[in-house]
């Protein structure tokens, strides 16, 4: 009796658990579900790399997959009903969404069973707690039971692990999504390990020093590859020298990750709340003139040079680097006083990478109402984070070509070159307002 396997965030068919538990019933039939509502929520880019990523995984199953359109809980059913499956496979998914359909998907199946193998995260959301079985607030307790805790070694599937179905003769076919953009990375499984193998060889070593600098080719570029789950960081940790100073400080980004899905999971009312409600009283700027500032912000045009210079990278391209993600976001809530939500809106729509769980935590840690205690007094300087991570201006020249002349690329001193705009706030009276208003909801 066959199986169907339902892809989701695991775009990928080496390292894949759940593939290995279908495989038990030796047939099986290989499917994705474009879901209207997460299609609506992706963003072109990310709707992009999912249809490319589609397109590389029915090449490498030679055609064996079948792309439905419509809400899983009704398509799920039907397909596992017209090949008379045993079971639904699945990575198990710990999104608030995921956790409802998978719920829903559940119980339309009736006696057919879900069964959820393996997951997007070194280690899965509900297995790291602490002695009493309470989830982690902070993230460095949470990393130390997360070294100890360890992680599975890498499944051992390909393409013959399963004997695929042919879909042909199921029901509601539809095309794969194209939207026609143009990315700035390839996509797909043997895309994702061409892309790892080089940062491995050649970037690794150097990524705890250069990780920082988004003037540099310092990071692996793997975010997207392990949101849709073309690779599984599994994969990426198998083949580290955990010893070595880079692959330690890859491997506490790749925790930082399960730990805002362990977030998410505990508390899933903070994809769009503050974790910390007692920042729910803070005064946020709102009106007209907050609107206007945020368009500047969206377009690169703050007169900040390292702001913009993310900024604008992050239109052309669908990527920023982390550490300017991080000065942008500070800049919007703190010197801007925006509400975190408007800059997270903006990321998921233009990311290609873009994670509800990363993304939503790591701009509450930006905004100071996150887990960890989050610094909410610590206020990036603009011009000295630029400074400091790109030294010579490289990256500013790369993204702001109207500076590429300039004698002093974070414009310290001196005229600004004409064309690019005056600064739209001052940034120390700014860092005062944004304490006052901090230190103003704990009085």
């Amino acid at each position: 009796m066959p199986a169907l396997l339902w892809f989701r965030r695991d775009l990928r068919l080496r390292d894949h658990p759940a593939l290995l538990a279908a495989a038990e019933s030796k047939d099986v039939l290989a499917c994705f579900v474009l879901d209207p509502q997460l299609v609506k929520s992706s963003g072109q880019r990310r709707l992009q790399f999912l249809g490319d990523s589609l397109r590389q995984l029915r090449d490498d199953l030679d055609g064996r997959l079948l792309v439905t359109r419509g809400r899983a809980e009704e398509q799920i059913p039907r397909i596992a009903n017209a090949i008379d499956a045993t079971a639904v496979h699945i990575s198990e998914d710990f999104a608030p969404y995921g956790k409802h359909r998978d719920q829903k998907v559940r119980a339309a199946l009736g006696s057919v069973p879900l069964v959820a193998t393996g997951s997007p995260y070194l280690v899965s959301p509900g297995r790291i707690t602490k002695d009493d079985g309470e989830p982690y607030k902070v993230f460095t307790p949470f990393l130390r039971k997360w070294r100890a805790e360890g992680w599975r070694k890498p499944a051992q599937s390909n393409a013959d692990s399963a004997r695929w179905l042919d879909p042909a003769h199921v029901a509601n076919h539809c095309e794969i999504p194209d939207p026609g953009v143009d990315l700035s990375l390839e996509t797909g499984e043997a895309a994702a390990l061409s892309q790892w193998e080089r940062f491995a060889d050649d970037g690794l070593d150097r990524y705890a020093e250069d990780r920082n600098r988004p003037d540099l080719p310092g990071t692996s570029r793997m975010s997207a590859h392990l949101k849709f789950g073309t690779i599984h960081p599994r994969t990426l940790v198998a083949g580290m020298n955990l010893r070595a100073a880079g692959a330690q400080a890859y491997l506490r980004e790749l925790a930082f990750r399960d730990f805002y899905a362990a977030v998410l999971h505990y508390w899933p009312s903070s994809v769009w709340r503050n974790w910390h409600s007692d920042f729910d009283g803070i005064q946020t700027d709102t009106g007209a003139e907050a609107k206007g500032r945020l368009e500047a912000w969206k377009a690169g045009e703050t007169g900040f040079p390292i702001v913009d210079a993310g900024m604008r990278q992050l239109r052309e391209t669908g990527f920023m680097h982390n550490r300017v993600r991080m000065i942008v976001a500070s800049f919007l809530v703190k010197d801007l006083h925006l509400p975190w939500q408007w800059g997270a809106e903006w990321f998921l729509d233009q990311l290609t990478d873009g994670d509800m769980a990363n993304n939503q935590h790591g701009w509450q840690w930006c905004a100071g109402c996150g887990t960890d205690a989050a610094p909410y007094f610590r206020v990036f300087n603009p011009t000295t984070q630029g400074e400091k991570f790109d030294p010579a201006g490289d990256y500013i020249k790369r993204w702001i070509p109207e500076l590429a002349a300039a004698d002093d690329l974070h414009l310290r001193k001196g005229e600004r070159p004409q064309g690019y705009p005056e600064p739209i706030v001052d940034h120390g009276t700014e860092r005062a307002e944004a304490l006052r208003r901090y230190q103003a909801i704990g009085s």
